[in-house]
C-alpha cells in the first residue's frame, strides 16, 4: 500500500493536546492517518516509496463536518429573501411540494459538490418533505452523496401536523404517522451502516414542534431507540429557532420548546438539535446535563432574523456544539467554511472579543461536529488511527499572503483556495476543482431543477 504524505504544511491537529505544527506532515495509508508530526517529511519513515505532496504554504485541518442541512433547498435559493422563518416557510412549502427525485438529485448533488469545494468531508441532511408522487427522494440524496464522495448522515425527516390540525405546513405536504414510521425503519434497514468507516448513517428526524405531533415525536424516538446503542441511530429536530416558535410552544403546550422536548424524552446523548437560538439558562443546563448536541447555524439564523445562538454559554456548560449551513434557501452560500467564519464574528458581536477564539471556531466545524454526530472516535481531528478526512487550504496566494496566523487566515480572511480534500484517503477536490464529477454538468442540472420549480 503506497502512503501519501502531506509535507511542509501548517498542521492544526485538533487532537486532545491541540497540537499544532508550523511546518509539519500528515501521513496517510489507505483510508487512515498513520502519522502526524513536526517537520516536512520527504519519504515518511518506513515508506520510502510514498507519494509526497509538497504542501508548503498550506494549512492542513480535519475535514469540516456539517451538522445541519436541507440539500433539496439548493433548487429554491433566492426566494422569500426578506421573510422571517414562518413567512419564508409559508411561501416555500407549495414550491417544495412540486419536487421529485430528479429535482432532489440535481439539487443535492450541487449542494454536496459545493460542500466539498469548501472543505466539507462529512455532512448531514434533514429531508422532511416527501411529495406523494415524487418518488424516492431520500434515496436520491444518498445517490448524490455517493457520486460526490462525501461521508453522509442523511436523516429521514417527517411532518404529520398540517394546518387543519394546528400546524404550520399545508395539509398536502404532511404524511400519516404509520407511513412515516414504516418509511423511516425501511430507510434504516436499507441504508444505515454503523461501521467505524461508514459512509452512510441514517438518523430519525421529525421536523419541528410546529409541524409534527407529540405522538410522532414519541414514536420516532421509540423507533430509534429500539436499535442497540452500538447501531448509532441518532435523533434530530429543529428546536428553539425563533421567537415565533417559542410563542407557539407556550400557547400550545404551556412551556418553552426545550421544556416540551424534555417532557417527551427528546433530550439525550443520542439527540442533536438544529439552531438552539432561544435558550434560557435552564435550557442550557438541561442540554448539558443530558448530553444533547446543538447544530449552530449562524448565517441562516441571521438571514431569517432569528437571532444569535448562545454558543459561549453552551460551550462553557459542556454542550456538544457543531456547525451547520442549514438549507441553501435560508442562506444562499451553502459553505461550511463560511459558518466557521460567521460563528466567532457573531459570538463576539454579542459577547465581546473573548467570546470565541479562531481555533474554537475551527473546532466547532471539525471535532465539535464529529462529537454532535457521535463520530468523534473516527473523524474530526488529525490523529493516527483516524479516518483520513483532510482539508488542505492554500494560504500563500494574494488574499492571505503575509497573514501571521494561518488559522486566523482561514477563519477571518477570505475563503482560501482548497488545494486538496481527502475523504477516507480518496481525493475529492484537487487544486480547487471537484475531481469526482463534472462541475459544469452539476451546475447545468441544478439550473434546470430550479427552473422546473419556477412556475
Amino acid at each position: 500500500m503506497t502512503a501519501l504524505v502531506l509535507s511542509g504544511c501548517h498542521v492544526l491537529t485538533m487532537n486532545p493536546e491541540r497540537d499544532e505544527y508550523s511546518a509539519g506532515h500528515v501521513v496517510i495509508e489507505g483510508d487512515r492517518i498513520t502519522a502526524v508530526g513536526s517537520g516536512p517529511e520527504r519519504d515518511a519513515d518506513g515508506h520510502p516509496s510514498a507519494q509526497v505532496i509538497d504542501a508548503t504554504g498550506c494549512l492542513a485541518t480535519p475535514g469540516l463536518v456539517n451538522t445541519h442541512d436541507h440539500l433539496y433547498q439548493w433548487a429554491t435559493r433566492g426566494r422569500a429573501v426578506d421573510e422571517p422563518l414562518f413567512g419564508w416557510l409559508t411561501a416555500l412549502y407549495p414550491v417544495w411540494a412540486r419536487m421529485d427525485a430528479g429535482i432532489v438529485l440535481a439539487a443535492a448533488t450541487a449542494a454536496l459538490a459545493w460542500h466539498a469545494r469548501t472543505g466539507c468531508t462529512t455532512t448531514t441532511d434533514h429531508h422532511y418533505l416527501f411529495p406523494r408522487s415524487g418518488g424516492d427522494v431520500l434515496a436520491a440524496t444518498i445517490e448524490a452523496a455517493a457520486g460526490v464522495g462525501l461521508r453522509f448522515h442523511p436523516t429521514r425527516g417527517s411532518m404529520d401536523l398540517g394546518a387543519s390540525s394546528g400546524g404550520l405546513p399545508p395539509d398536502d405536504v404532511v404524511e400519516d404517522i404509520d407511513a412515516i414510521l414504516a418509511a423511516t425503519q425501511a430507510a434504516i434497514e436499507r441504508f444505515h451502516d454503523p461501521s467505524p468507516d461508514s459512509m452512510v448513517r441514517v438518523g430519525v428526524a421529525p421536523c419541528s414542534p410546529f409541524s409534527v405531533s407529540r405522538e410522532l415525536l414519541t414514536q420516532s424516538a421509540a423507533l430509534a431507540r429500539s436499535y442497540p446503542p452500538s447501531a448509532g441511530i441518532r435523533l434530530h429536530t429543529h428546536l428553539a429557532e425563533t421567537a415565533d416558535e417559542d410563542d407557539y410552544c407556550r400557547e400550545r403546550f404551556g412551556c418553552t420548546p426545550t421544556e416540551y422536548a424534555d417532557s417527551i424524552g427528546w433530550l439525550g446523548p443520542d439527540v442533536w438539535l438544529a439552531h438552539g437560538v432561544h435558550l434560557d439558562d435552564h435550557a442550557v443546563s438541561r442540554l448539558a446535563a443530558t448530553g444533547t448536541g446543538v447544530a449552530h447555524c449562524p448565517s441562516s439564523n441571521a438571514r431569517l432574523g432569528a437571532g444569535i445562538c448562545r454558543t459561549r454559554s453552551l460551550l462553557d456548560a459542556g454542550v456538544p456544539v457543531g456547525l451547520g449551513v442549514d438549507g441553501a434557501a435560508s442562506q444562499e452560500a451553502g459553505s461550511l467554511v463560511g459558518e466557521v467564519k460567521a460563528a466567532p464574528l457573531f459570538a463576539r458581536a454579542v459577547g465581546g472579543a473573548g467570546a470565541m477564539t479562531v481555533r474554537e471556531a475551527v473546532e466547532l466545524g471539525t471535532l465539535g461536529g464529529a462529537r454532535v454526530l457521535g463520530r468523534e472516535a473516527d473523524i474530526g481531528s488529525l490523529e493516527p488511527g483516524k479516518l483520513a478526512d483532510v482539508a488542505l487550504w492554500r494560504l500563500d496566494t494574494l488574499p492571505h499572503a503575509g497573514i501571521a496566523d494561518p488559522v486566523a487566515a482561514l477563519v477571518l480572511g477570505a475563503a482560501p483556495p482548497l488545494e486538496l480534500l481527502l475523504v477516507g484517503g480518496k481525493t475529492v477536490v484537487e487544486r480547487d476543482r471537484l475531481v469526482t464529477a463534472d462541475e459544469q454538468e452539476i451546475a447545468d442540472a441544478a439550473r434546470r431543477a430550479s427552473m422546473s420549480l419556477a412556475g
